[in-house]
């Protein structure tokens, strides 16, 4: 794919030392032949949903420019992923590192391997508090409301979230 398509991704984990994962990780994104990371969200420590039983998470979002494809962007950060330990052995379990595609551009996908945008991003408060920082105007494609409208529903507000520190 030559043209270059804006992606935001979102992070997260709450094994180690998830700071020092995030800031390691995203060098080696940044670092990716046809990706440029374009901004980066504070972190914000989460209630962990589903698996309660855990140390908190600290999540973040980013803005890149990226020439590859959906599928190919993918790849890259499951890659990334694997190479900072993540293991996919529980369900919403304890991380290392986790890498979301949570929007490609306006595109709407849906396939065996990727959903774009991400199927839950829009419910979440720990993905939409960090995109509200980097993109409040975004707009879900699907749903056709802002990072900034979805963010006032309750039942977001309702999540505990909060802003911890930069990255």
């Amino acid at each position: 794919m030559d043209q270059w398509q804006t992606a935001h991704i979102g992070f997260g984990g709450n094994m180690g030392n998830p700071e020092t994962t995030f800031r390691e990780a995203l060098e080696v994104l940044g670092g990716t032949e046809a990706i440029r990371l374009m901004a980066v969200s504070s972190l914000y420590r989460t209630r962990p949903i589903g698996l309660e039983d855990q140390a908190w998470f600290l999540n973040g979002a980013l803005a890149c420019r990226t020439r590859l494809d959906p599928h190919a962007l993918l790849r890259v950060l499951l890659a990334i992923e694997k190479r900072f330990g993540r293991e996919r052995t529980v369900r919403w379990g304890p991380r290392t590192l986790d890498l979301d595609l949570l929007f490609y551009g306006g595109l709407i996908l849906d396939t065996a391997e990727l959903t774009v945008p991400h199927p839950r991003a829009h419910e979440r408060r720990f993905v939409l508090e960090p995109l509200q920082e980097i993109a409040p105007d975004l707009c879900h494609p699907r749903i056709g409301r802002t990072v900034s409208q979805l963010l006032e529903e309750p039942s977001v507000q309702a999540q505990a979230v909060e802003r911890w520190k930069p990255l």
